[in-house]
């Protein structure tokens, strides 16, 4: 743990924040990429199963993105609590908030989880306002997501954790290889062994030795949560070996007083994004009620597209803002305040002109990712 907090408290400040918050701001990116992933293979399935695929992920995915939300604001509060602790060397502190963090999030799964599972028809059709085969396909694709997002919740706390103790790489190498198996799993379960593109038909021989029956929308669902379940075991070890968090012996019972700082210090984090996503929620409904019929959704897939590329600039900029909030932390734990204000201004300016790139790439890249019929 010394040699990366070392680099947060003391290395030249302008290389120190971009080498640390590159790797966040890809791999907040990536958290989006599951989706992208999706979309991509999914809108090669062709005739008039695309269209309405990928407006029933382009409704559910924000309706997913409501839990993540809430999670990822009580992840950015321990992330703080965890980061202070670290610049005051109180390592037995982070080990108690860390573990009473891991049980906050196993609450907020189950809260998200159960209903989401047996009201995902409700949400969708009757709050939201889907129709025809946007619900028909939608209505599965949302319960699956929903009831497994306990692995997007602690994939983002357990990396956020890993980022406030001066990790950044570790958890991005995994993102991306959790990523390239989400992609693979997606191309074997959304196709079978039926037609495919052709630079995509290599998953139709596993399919068929596996006996894996083609899936379509719900195959996407299922590649995802797999992917990301993978993804927790190496994460899990490397916080138990490399820093020592979660070993038996720690101290596993509720401790009230922790817990509540986290909610409340990360409640008002969650509550502006969750805002934002509400509001996308509204214009999705506006847009399905108005604009769409029971055999044409069209409206419907389009502002998907457009949502979920918005999306996943959004997370890019959380990134650099989780790296601006470990050097913060850490360094007013140290009691270096000037460093730390600094250090805000430097992950302010390269996000600016990351945000710049994305803006420049976002047209051609959504001829690529969603190719005209």
């Amino acid at each position: 743990m010394a040699d990366p907090v070392d680099k947060i408290l003391s290395a030249p400040l302008r290389s120190a924040v971009v080498r640390f918050g590159a790797p966040l701001a890809l791999g907040m990116g990536l958290q989006t990429a599951f989706n992208l992933i999706d979309a991509f293979v999914i809108s090669r399935l062709g005739g008039a199963v695309a269209g309405p695929a990928l407006g029933a992920i382009g409704i559910c995915d924000q309706l997913a993105a409501l839990g993540t939300i809430v999670s990822y604001g009580l992840s950015v509060a321990t992330a703080t609590l965890v980061s202070r602790k670290v610049g005051e060397g109180d390592h037995e502190a982070v080990k108690e908030l860390a573990w009473q963090s891991l049980l906050v999030i196993a609450i907020l799964s189950l809260l998200f989880g159960i209903p989401g599972i047996f009201g995902a028809n409700f949400v969708l059709r009757t709050l939201v306002g889907a129709k025809g085969e946007v619900a028909n396909l939608g209505v599965p694709y949302l319960r699956v997501m929903l009831g497994g997002s306990f692995t997007i919740f602690f994939l983002m706390h357990l990396t956020s954790v890993q980022r406030a103790l001066g990790s950044s790489k570790t958890p991005v190498g995994l993102l991306i290889g959790s990523n390239v198996l989400n992609f693979l799993l997606a191309v074997v379960l959304v196709y079978g062994p039926g037609d495919s593109p052709a630079v995509l038909s290599w998953g139709r021989p596993i399919a068929q030795l596996l006996h894996i029956p083609r899936m379509g929308l719900m195959g996407a669902a299922w590649a995802t949560l797999i992917a990301r379940a993978v993804a927790l075991v190496p994460l899990i070890a490397v916080m138990v070996k490399r820093f020592g968090l979660f070993r038996r012996g720690s101290r596993m019972a509720a401790h009230k007083e922790t817990i509540a700082s986290i909610v409340r210090l990360g409640w008002p984090s969650s509550a502006q994004l969750v805002v934002r996503i509400m509001a996308m929620l509204v214009t999705h409904s506006l847009v399905a009620r108005a604009f769409t019929t029971p055999t044409d959704q069209s409206a419907t897939t389009a502002l998907g597209i457009v949502f979920r590329l918005e999306t996943m600039a959004l997370f890019v900029g959380l990134g650099w803002g989780s790296a601006a909030q470990t050097f913060v932390g850490q360094n007013l734990g140290a009691h270096n305040p000037e460093r730390a204000k600094q250090s805000g201004w430097y992950a302010a300016l390269y996000n600016a002109g990351m945000m710049a790139a994305l803006a420049l790439a976002y047209d051609p890249a959504q001829i690529i990712v969603y190719p005209a019929p």
